[in-house]
């Protein structure tokens, strides 16, 4: 008898594995904080994702080249602490696994020993098979991260869509077929022609997870203050707002400025 998703108490790279197999869709966000990751938690997803994506959301770069792997620790132990179900999964930043197979591996083993997280992400494909290859022979398990890679933004120039070009899309699918083979357990296609990424996600047997890659992946991902509309600036054609928490957020905080200021805040039942 199969077992969905929502009856585990603990989602495995094996659960994600089954839910492929029997073609339930895998639900993923990013979370970069106690708080958050709590209630994405608590709601019910597969996979959290402790992304470098924290470099733009929560400490306002441009990019997600300058987050340090501190950083990513700091924001991964704190996910982990809230996290009760789901497969926290852990970037490994820009800098510290391309090149270098044995400074990745380093890399891997501090985040899975300091964080508590159940996996990390690498981006890119054969360039990086050596680092990869060396983290997943220390038994840490390895998501990877095809198309629109963000850590290579300078070389490509501008966030477009990746892999509309035969060759490129080429490259994609011998990539993702070489992430299969030498052991990860999933990949993100991001960016990507939705009929490129049914073609990936029917040649291998692993899940890919989308963000604007279409329907045909075995899941999705979005970024959580994205989602949530917390962030009004970003407002991509692959991005279904689900709240508009900004505005929310900005009316709590001048009602409550309004009532400190007319001294209606704190009242009598609110004081000792």
């Amino acid at each position: 008898m199969s077992v969905h998703s929502s009856d585990i108490k603990r989602v495995t790279t094996h659960i994600i594995q089954e839910m492929k197999t029997r073609g339930e869709k895998i639900t993923c966000l990013t979370a970069y904080d106690y708080s958050m990751a709590g209630i994405v938690d608590a709601a019910g997803v597969e996979l959290i994702l402790v992304g470098d994506s924290a470099s733009n959301v929560m400490a306002g770069h441009e990019t997600t080249l300058p987050i340090t792997v501190d950083q990513m620790i700091y924001h991964a132990q704190s996910v982990v602490r809230a996290v009760k179900r789901a497969l926290v999964v852990v970037d490994l930043p820009f800098g510290s696994y391309q090149g270098n197979s044995r400074e990745a591996l380093s890399t891997a083993i501090r985040i899975m020993k300091e964080s508590g997280a159940h996996a990390v992400k690498l981006e890119g494909g054969l360039e990086v098979k050596e680092s990869i290859m060396r983290i997943l022979s220390a038994g840490v398990p390895v998501m990877g991260h095809l198309g629109l890679t963000p850590q290579s933004i300078y070389k490509f120039g501008t966030y477009t869509v990746r892999a509309k070009e035969d060759a490129e899309a080429q490259k994609l699918l011998d990539d993702a077929a070489l992430l299969q083979e030498i052991g990860c357990f999933s990949v993100v296609l991001e960016k990507i022609p939705s009929k490129l990424s049914q073609k990936v996600t029917e040649s291998i047997q692993i899940p890919t997870i989308g963000i604007g890659a279409g329907q045909h992946c075995d899941g999705q991902i979005l970024v959580l203050h994205d989602l949530l509309g917390i962030n009004k600036t970003f407002k991509p054609r692959f991005l279904r707002q689900y709240a508009d928490l900004n505005s929310i957020m900005t009316d709590a905080i001048s009602n409550y400025i309004t009532d400190v200021k007319s001294k209606s805040f704190p009242n009598e039942k609110e004081s000792y």
